[in-house]
C-alpha cells in the first residue's frame, strides 16, 4: 500500500497517522471515494473527485482543492506499478472535540493505493430486513459511516449471499451496501432513481449515458419477477448477479450481456470520460 496525508507520501503506510480525535474517525464525519486503477491510471477520476466535493459540500465541509486532490493521487499512483488497484481518497472534518460538534482544524485529506483482486464473474445477491431512508440527512451521500452496510453485509453473507440488497422507507428498491442495482422485467432494463435514496454511482451514471437502461422506482417485489439482476460498481463494473434468495438465474442473461457489451465499449473510449 501507499498513502499520502495532508501534503506528503508516508514512509510507513502501516504506522500511526491520524490523530485519535479525528472526527471522521470518532464519529464517521467524513466522505470517501473509491477507485479503479489500471495499469496505474485511475478511471473516471474527474467524475469521483467531483462526487466527493458535492458530498463534502452536502455535509457543511469545506470544499477539497481539486489541485491537491489531484497532486496528492499523482504522487500516490506514481511508480506504483499497480495492473489492477484500488484507490481511495478519505475527506473527514478534521481533529474535533469529543461528540457530534466540529471543531476548528483543517479537514484531514487521505490518498492511498494498493493492488486490487478481479471480482467473480457473478454475484449472488439476499434482500436484507433493513431500510435506506431516502429523506435522511445524508441520503444519497458517500459517508465513512458504514456501519449500516457492514451489518447489512453481514447478515447476507450468513445466508449465503455475496451482496445486500436494501429497499427504502417506501418499500421501493434502493441499492447495496457497496452497490447500484439494476435488473431486467419483460426484457427492460431497469434501476432505480435517486429519489430511491441510492448512491449516485459513477459506474450508474455511466451506464445511463451509454446503455439502454431506464430509470424507475418500483417495489422490492418486483425483484421477483426479474429474469436479470445486475451490480454496478467502481471494482465490479457491471456484474451479472446468478442468485436472489436462493432463485438462481442465467448469468449473465442476454439483457446484462448487452449492457456489460455497451459499458465496455464506453469505457474503451477513455480513461476519464
Amino acid at each position: 500500500m501507499r498513502a499520502w496525508l495532508d501534503g506528503s507520501m508516508l514512509e510507513d503506510p502501516q504506522a500511526p497517522a491520524l490523530r485519535i480525535d479525528d472526527h471522521g474517525f470518532t464519529v464517521g464525519d467524513g466522505v470517501f471515494e473509491t477507485i479503479q486503477v489500471v495499469d496505474d491510471v485511475p478511471f473516471a477520476l474527474t467524475r469521483h473527485l467531483a462526487r466527493l466535493t458535492t458530498g463534502a459540500t452536502l455535509l457543511g465541509l469545506l470544499a477539497p482543492d481539486d489541485d491537491v486532490l489531484r497532486g496528492a493521487v499523482a504522487a500516490v499512483l506514481d511508480g506504483a506499478g499497480l495492473g489492477l488497484g484500488r484507490l481511495r481518497i478519505t475527506y473527514t472534518a478534521g481533529p474535533a472535540p469529543m461528540g457530534s460538534g466540529r471543531g476548528d482544524a483543517p479537514p484531514t485529506l487521505l490518498v492511498t493505493a494498493a493492488a486490487a483482486t478481479p471480482q467473480p464473474a457473478s454475484a449472488s445477491v439476499a434482500r436484507v430486513p433493513w431500510v435506506r431512508n431516502e429523506r435522511s440527512a445524508v441520503a444519497g451521500v458517500k459517508t465513512v459511516s458504514f456501519a449500516e452496510n457492514v451489518v447489512a453485509l453481514a447478515h447476507a453473507r450468513a445466508s449465503g449471499a455475496d451482496e445486500a440488497v436494501f429497499g427504502n422507507t417506501l418499500g421501493n428498491i434502493c441499492e447495496g451496501t457497496g452497490t447500484n442495482i439494476g435488473y431486467v422485467v419483460d426484457g427492460q432494463a431497469r434501476t432505480p432513481s435517486l429519489a430511491s435514496g441510492c448512491l449516485p454511482g459513477v459506474t450508474r451514471a455511466l451506464m445511463l449515458e451509454w446503455c439502454d437502461v431506464v430509470e424507475c422506482d418500483e417495489p422490492l417485489s418486483v425483484l421477483d419477477e426479474a429474469s436479470e439482476i445486475f451490480l454496478l460498481s467502481t471494482t465490479r463494473r457491471v456484474q451479472p448477479v446468478h442468485a436472489l434468495d436462493g432463485r438462481r438465474f442465467d448469468a449473465p442473461g442476454p439483457v446484462t450481456s448487452a449492457v456489460m457489451r455497451a459499458w465496455a465499449a464506453g469505457a474503451a473510449v477513455r480513461t476519464d470520460p
